[in-house]
């Protein structure tokens, strides 16, 4: 019978932890039985493994939500881990769980161009496997909802960056610097028409009020000082969202 978590088994569980919404920590959940499968676990091994991960979520603590009480040595080094580097980590989460399943890093990339080679590949492969993985992680945080609408629409939800990606590289595959938007509203953030609070509500810009565009202007007005929904997990740090309203945010 096996017992120990090696290290590759305990980044893929927090691989997993990262991509499912909390209150699909079960047994049963399709996610958790494949990744059993896998590495050859019991299907309530693999879920316990993601409870015990949850007692170290800031985001559950805060909402009184403990997962499991104890939990292994092992569990808190990963969490660690992926919070002092993301950027690393997320990739070498990817990586391992591809070797798991016999397959390339890039069998689920459709758009790498065949005549890109060696390091310039490298390069733009890692990028396509973090930006999926950032999807994964936010839209299962927000429990695949957008953030300020509640619009489930998986097709048109996007996990948005509240510090651009290119200007904080250690920063860029924090859970705690992303937001699940529809896409109308995710680049409508990205241009500044709009910040969120540290109350986590929302301001429009003065240039809302002016904008020539009825579908515009009536789609976020209706949005002023609302509240957005909190995601399960990760919660939204505060120091991202000054920086959008200091930087970006068109006043």
């Amino acid at each position: 019978m096996k017992n120990i978590w090696t290290y590759e088994e305990h980044i893929l569980a927090f691989n997993l932890y990262c991509k499912i919404p909390f209150s699909k920590i079960n047994a049963n959940y399709p996610p958790v039985k494949e990744l059993a499968k896998i590495i050859n676990r019991s299907n309530s091994s693999v879920a316990m493994k993601l409870a015990n991960f949850a007692r170290l979520d800031p985001a559950l603590k805060a909402r009184n939500i403990s997962g499991l009480t104890q939990g292994a040595k092992g569990e808190k080094i990963i969490w660690e881990k992926f919070n002092n580097d993301w950027e690393q980590l997320s990739y070498e989460s990817e990586c391992i769980l591809a070797k798991y399943k016999n397959k390339s890093i890039e069998y689920e990339l459709y758009d790498i161009p065949l005549y890109l080679e060696g390091r310039e590949r490298e390069i733009i492969v890692r990028q396509r496997v973090n930006q999926s993985f950032f999807r994964k992680m936010i839209l299962a945080s927000y429990n695949n909802k957008c953030c300020v609408t509640g619009s489930n629409y998986v097709s048109l939800l996007s996990a948005c960056h509240i510090k651009p990606w290119n200007k904080d590289v250690k920063n860029r595959m924090n859970l705690q610097n992303g937001l699940c938007m529809n896409i109308l509203l995710h680049y409508s953030f990205d241009q500044g028409l709009f910040t969120i609070t540290n109350d986590y509500r929302i301001l429009l810009s003065r240039e809302v009020y002016s904008l020539n565009d009825p579908f515009m202007s009536k789609n976020l007005l209706s949005y002023e000082n609302c509240k957005i929904t909190l995601p399960q997990k990760f919660i939204p740090e505060k120091v991202f969202l000054e920086y959008h309203y200091d930087t970006i945010f068109k006043k």
